[in-house]
């Protein structure tokens, strides 16, 4: 009897260690899909529309800003900064804050930077805002970093986004090589020109060209059709 009640014991501990992503996401980074705001609108509202990730599995990194007239939603602030620098017109820009996961003026936030926490895009250095300060003082004490503004932690992305962006590069081209090779073995063959990662993937899910692509395997399919 004891031989039988371990053994299920066994089988329960492993099936909770296998699933239990179902609930909660892996990704310190991402909510499930139900808990995200998505405020901008449209066939690709769920990506990024700079670098096309999906945003609910980079929510707490999300930035949101109303760009020449529309509103556009950023899987982090490295994505608003190459608005910022492309756009005429950047403003009323908003921040997830970590505690409610609701976005906040960017402004009144107060950021974490350089926390153990994955950063996103950013080659190291990681940012994550907070409503309050005893939010982000419970985070600091938790995962490190410093305490800035809004403003201080965009001119130290700024400084930082030459080197990012050359970071970006590269990890764009290997995942452009692996999603050349998934629409080889999983895609029918697609004609079809793309202006952004954001649009390949809306039209790779919506069309079922490619299967059910998911996660890096969609976006890294998405990159190699862009580059095309």
């Amino acid at each position: 009897m004891k031989k039988i009640i371990l053994l299920l014991g066994l089988v329960v501990a492993i099936f909770a260690a296998e699933h239990k992503g179902l609930s909660m996401p892996k990704n310190y980074r991402a909510v499930p899909f139900a808990k995200a705001e998505i405020l901008q609108s449209g066939e690709n509202k769920m990506y990024c529309s700079k670098c096309g990730m999906t945003l609910p599995m980079f929510y707490k990194t999300n930035h949101v800003a109303t760009v020449d007239g529309n509103v556009t939603q950023f899987c982090s602030m490295f994505c608003l900064i190459e608005a910022i620098n492309s756009a005429k017109e950047v403003k009323d820009i908003k921040v997830v804050d970590n505690t409610t996961l609701k976005f906040i003026p960017a402004n009144s936030a107060f950021y974490v930077v350089g926390s153990s926490k994955p950063a996103t895009m950013a080659a190291k250095v990681s940012k994550y805002a907070f409503g309050t300060k005893d939010a982000a003082n419970k985070f600091m004490q938790n995962f490190g970093g410093k305490i800035m503004s809004f403003k201080d932690a965009l001119e130290l992305a700024k400084k930082d986004f030459k080197s990012d962006s050359q970071a970006k590069k590269i990890r764009q081209v290997k995942a452009a090589k692996k999603g050349e090779k998934i629409y080889n073995s999983k895609c029918k063959p697609i004609e079809k020109k793309f202006n952004s990662v954001a649009e390949a993937k809306s039209y790779i899910k919506s069309s079922k060209v490619c299967g059910d692509l998911k996660g890096k395997a969609l976006q890294a399919t998405a990159l190699y059709l862009l580059s095309k």
